[in-house]
């Protein structure tokens, strides 16, 4: 009976690791790009691969309606960002980031038994934190680099969100690396920035 009992908890955990794995990395790499990591995700879930929202709730993430919703965004946001690279619609980033990124880590826990509320939460704060952390070092190399170079930075963001949102599907330890990542960014971020407004206070 203890071996019967052993074997099912030690399922459950490996279990809860694979979606949160999964559902962080998904969630970061929407935050880098908004609209590639969910169609990748959805077309991984129709074919069955890795994921599958089908049983559940969130069935809808890989729907033809929705994909067909996130692949319209996608050309208009590429158009809109041909006309005016570096426009006002970058602001809708965040937001955008955060709603596709805790839908997908919702129902991929959904998916696996598990209370969705706690992926839409953790998937919105991964998605938003990777999209300001994106956005900050996009901005920065855009500002260094000739009008030519700085163009192609949206087609390496949108290789890194894919290369990271499939890597996590299909090898979820990837989403911890990417959380991992993340947080050490936003670290050393906010402690260079500390030391910024310490030396201005020290001019003073």
């Amino acid at each position: 009976m203890a071996l019967s009992l052993s074997v099912p908890t030690r399922t459950l955990t490996i279990g809860i690791f694979t979606y949160i794995g999964q559902g962080a990395g998904l969630a970061a790499a929407t935050g880098v790009r908004p609209f590639l990591p969910p169609l990748l995700a959805g077309g991984l879930a129709r074919a069955d691969v890795a994921i599958d929202f089908e049983d559940g709730s969130f069935a809808f993430l890989e729907s033809d309606w929705f994909l067909a919703v996130v692949f319209g965004l996608t050309v208009v946001w590429y158009v809109l960002g041909r006309v005016r690279p570096g426009g006002e619609q970058e602001r809708l980033l965040l937001p955008l980031a955060a709603i596709l990124g805790a839908l997908l880590f919702a129902g991929l826990l959904e998916s696996g038994g598990y209370p969705f509320w706690i992926g839409a939460v953790g998937g919105g704060a991964v998605a938003a934190l990777a999209a300001l952390m994106a956005g900050g070092l996009i901005k920065g190399a855009r500002a260094r680099l000739d009008p030519g170079a700085a163009a192609l930075l949206t087609v390496w963001a949108d290789l890194v969100a894919l290369a990271l949102a499939a890597g996590s599907a299909l090898l979820w330890p990837l989403g911890f690396v990417a959380l991992v990542v993340l947080v050490v960014l936003a670290v050393r971020i906010r402690t260079g920035r500390d030391r910024k407004y310490e030396g201005l206070r020290t001019l003073r």
